[in-house]
């Protein structure tokens, strides 16, 4: 079917124009990066299935002095001409401080609410616009897309698991009037195990708190939308989203319809500045002059960070484990601070770490500073298994690359994350916390032992393994995320 049609279409009160207008859609990312290549990688999968169709990207300012996007979206435009950016003005946020960086990016987007209504008006003229993608910060944006007759998509950048939690929220929160940080028990959430109430995304702990009334609001409107797209597949988390579907997270009214079109993973790595580099990094050297399958990579996103202390513990570990290992450092947060909202200088090693660790553990590890190229380590045939802050598209890359995983959350949804990933689908260890969130050195040299050579891991990196030919099975020809997404595409044109 042509993407071209005769519109007589009211793009905005007032404006009625008749056109041959090409099909288009308009997808907004939060502003940070992972949100980012996330929605950019769904955009290249569009177009493999239908290349005549016009994809647009607003792109918010970054709430804080996070790296630029910059460097990133040129090097899409220069080689998926069909992707148009439109960078959205600056906002001068009110607020100067807060206890989680997102009520920075929600209030970001709040504010740019009549940017969005612009830019939509402005694609309109020359476009017809067959849906609004946002994602989970982008809900101030639901009602302008709405207004002007758009259909609006959801795409979820966490899996099936926390959709199911996101979902029922609401029903929970009509159940109790405590904060889930004081209830202390285990959660029925229907699809997934029970989970302990401190294990709910960090922001929503306290009742209280700004962004628990934002994701009370957004997991009230979620349901209301033309339909959820889900970077997942259906192998990988059957129970969860049978519970979605069969209405079990809604009870009290119809759910939007669940589109698993993954894993959607980035093709390649971006450097710390947003660039890909041509030469090749030391740490892909290194891995080729080890064994198959005898590295422990560690690594904790682009957000995670340790204390000093806490980077003490893990060299002690990882010393009296006896395990290989390539592990990422990076400067410890600032005070008040638990992740990264502003770029790091490159750590000094000897300072942070043990004195004598570097050259005690030489001939079998690898410390680098800040950054390394994690799809390309994950995919090298040394690597065996991954200590990971389980953020969703590293999981992602890690089950794409059959490498099982150490599961060590460290903000928003990933303590739940963890949950889904050691008691649901079992392609994880969980390192074990003390109540105050710190992690000994015993606790690390048994996780990473277990991982690399004892009976434990060897389960959960056969499980991994079926898990990665499951996904390259749902992406071919044929399988469950390439026939979804022809079938959305499809529904899009009749709109």
């Amino acid at each position: 079917m042509s993407s071209e049609r005769l519109e007589l279409e009211i793009t905005h009160p007032g404006t009625v124009r008749s056109l041959a207008m090409q099909e288009a859609i308009v997808l907004y990312p939060s502003p940070q990066i992972g949100h980012l290549i996330s929605m950019v990688e769904f955009c290249k999968l569009i177009l493999t299935h239908q290349p005549s169709l016009k994809i647009h990207i607003l792109n918010p300012p970054p709430p804080y002095g996070a790296d630029s996007t910059a460097p990133y979206i040129s090097a899409v435009s220069a080689t998926v001409p069909s992707i148009t950016f439109h960078q959205l003005p600056t906002i001068n946020l009110s607020i100067s401080s807060s206890r989680h960086h997102e009520s920075l990016v929600f209030e970001t987007l709040r504010l740019n609410n009549p940017n969005v209504q612009n830019a939509l008006i402005s694609i309109s003229k020359n476009y017809n616009i067959i849906s609004f993608i946002i994602d989970f910060f982008s809900t101030p944006a639901f009602d302008v897309a709405t207004a002007l007759n758009i259909p609006v998509y959801y795409f979820n950048t966490s899996g099936a698991g926390c959709l199911a939690f996101t979902l029922y929220f609401p029903t929970i929160h009509k159940k109790t009037t405590k904060s889930f940080k004081d209830l202390d028990i285990h959660l029925d959430i229907p699809g997934i195990p029970p989970t302990p109430s401190s294990d709910m995304p960090k922001p929503l702990l306290e009742r209280d708190d700004e962004l628990y009334k934002f994701m009370l609001d957004f997991a009230t409107i979620l349901p209301k939308s033309a339909g959820i797209i889900v970077n997942t597949f259906e192998a990988l988390e059957p129970r969860p989203l049978k519970a979605v579907r069969d209405g079990q997270c809604v009870p009290d009214s119809p759910t939007a319809p669940i589109q698993c079109i993954g894993p959607l993973i980035a093709t390649s790595d971006r450097s710390s500045d947003g660039s890909t580099g041509n030469s090749i990094p030391e740490c892909l050297t290194w891995l080729d002059s080890q064994p198959s399958k005898s590295v422990v990579f560690l690594c904790f996103g682009s957000l995670g960070l340790f204390t000093v202390e806490q980077l003490k513990e893990i060299a002690i570990g990882l010393e009296r484990s006896g395990q290989r290992f390539l592990w990422v450092v990076r400067n410890p947060p600032a005070e008040n601070q638990s992740v990264a909202i502003k770029a790091l200088s490159d750590p000094d090693l000897n300072l942070l770490l043990p004195e004598g660790f570097l050259d005690r553990t030489k001939q079998r590890g690898l410390v680098v500073k800040s950054w390394a190229p994690q799809i390309a380590v994950l995919n090298h045939d040394s690597v065996g298994g991954f200590v990971t802050h389980c953020g969703w598209n590293s999981i992602l890359e890690s089950v794409c690359a059959g490498v099982p995983m150490v599961a060590w959350p460290l903000y928003a949804e990933q303590r739940l994350n963890r949950v889904l990933l050691v008691e649901e689908i079992k392609i994880a260890l969980p390192m074990v916390e003390s109540e105050n969130g710190f992690v000994n050195s015993a606790e690390v040299e048994k996780r990473v032992r277990e991982l690399m050579e004892l009976e434990q891991g060897k389960s959960i990196r056969e499980q991994t393994t079926a898990m990665k030919h499951a996904a390259m099975a749902a992406l071919s020809e044929g399988g469950s995320s390439h026939v979804t997404l022809d079938q959305l595409i499809e529904s899009w044109k009749h709109k």
